[in-house]
């Protein structure tokens, strides 16, 4: 299952170090197979996306996802992923970037003809070959259909989704310069959020976050003094604040670290997929053992 790594410390700018590998045989000692890319996406002062995004497809390939990478910024995303569709080349490898904002995804999407042809002129934003991308460029176009509101265009892509394609899950991380939004649904993978106040639980510690499987580690001085919000796929300390979404709910991370909780869908997916539904790649990088990631 690909991982999804997202925080804000808005409005200050911090320095944070990640790790999107934590060693080279973490993986091979939990008997996982490799992720098929990394990616980690910031933003400049100015409010410029920046992506550092690599496929593994070569044992060099590795050696990126191994380095340390320190940004400063306010948000940050971070992707690991389980290939499911498109070739293992950097337009397929998250996070994406559209209008200024970057996004990174957790699922699976089927009938990917009826998502582009919904798409119409916003199929340009496409690069690549995933369903993650198709995806994301339907809420973009949803969110300039609602004059800006990020929200607004979300909730509009995500029932469309669930009235009109077969699907696993729509789960992902938003980001801009200064906001974030995170989604789940339906309940087949659990997404995580973290309201941590400076100092985390002891009031004392600088931010050191590590994935159970070796995957996404993330370690920051400043927030031992500033208060910042992680969303994760899964608990990545012991600070009994995490906090799982409910299938269907959208959290909200506003500029000045503002939350908001919103229920956008409480009804099943009218095609709902399941584990057993998938084959091959796709049923390997979905499966709960499989680490977090995504295609």
């Amino acid at each position: 299952m690909c991982r999804l790594f997202g925080m804000s410390a808005a409005p200050h700018r911090v320095h944070a170090t990640f790790w999107l590998l934590d060693a080279e045989d973490s993986l091979a000692q939990q008997s996982h197979r490799m992720p098929d890319g990394t990616g980690l996406g910031s933003f400049t002062a100015d409010g410029r996306p920046l992506v550092e995004k690599q496929p593994i497809a070569a044992y060099k390939d590795r050696a990126f996802a191994l380095e340390a990478r320190e940004h400063e910024s306010r948000t940050f995303i971070a992707h690991i992923r389980y290939a499911t569709t498109g070739d293992l080349v950097p337009a397929n490898t998250h996070p994406f970037e559209q209008n200024g904002r970057l996004f990174a995804h957790n699922g699976v999407i089927e009938d990917l003809p009826a998502l582009e042809a919904e798409l119409g002129d916003r199929r340009e934003l496409v690069h690549g070959d995933t369903d993650s991308e198709r995806f994301f460029a339907l809420i973009t176009e949803r969110v300039d259909e609602h004059g800006g509101d990020v929200t607004a265009g979300i909730r509009s892509a995500v029932e469309w989704v669930a009235d009109n394609l077969r699907m696993l899950s729509l789960n992902f991380v938003l980001v801009t310069a200064d906001e974030m939004w995170a989604f789940r649904y339906p309940a087949v993978h659990d997404l995580m959020f973290l309201s941590r106040r400076p100092g985390g639980a002891s009031g004392s510690r600088h931010l050191e976050h590590a994935g159970a499987s070796g995957t996404v580690r993330t370690r920051s001085g400043a927030l031992a003094t500033k208060s910042s919000v992680v969303v994760a796929t899964e608990q990545m300390d012991e600070d009994p604040g995490w906090t799982s979404l409910e299938a269907g709910e959208l959290l909200h991370v506003g500029p000045q670290q503002q939350l908001s909780r919103t229920m956008l869908l409480e009804r099943p997916p009218r095609h709902a997929l399941a584990l057993s539904d998938l084959s091959g790649r796709a049923a390997a990088a979905q499966a709960p053992s499989a680490p977090p990631g995504r295609p």
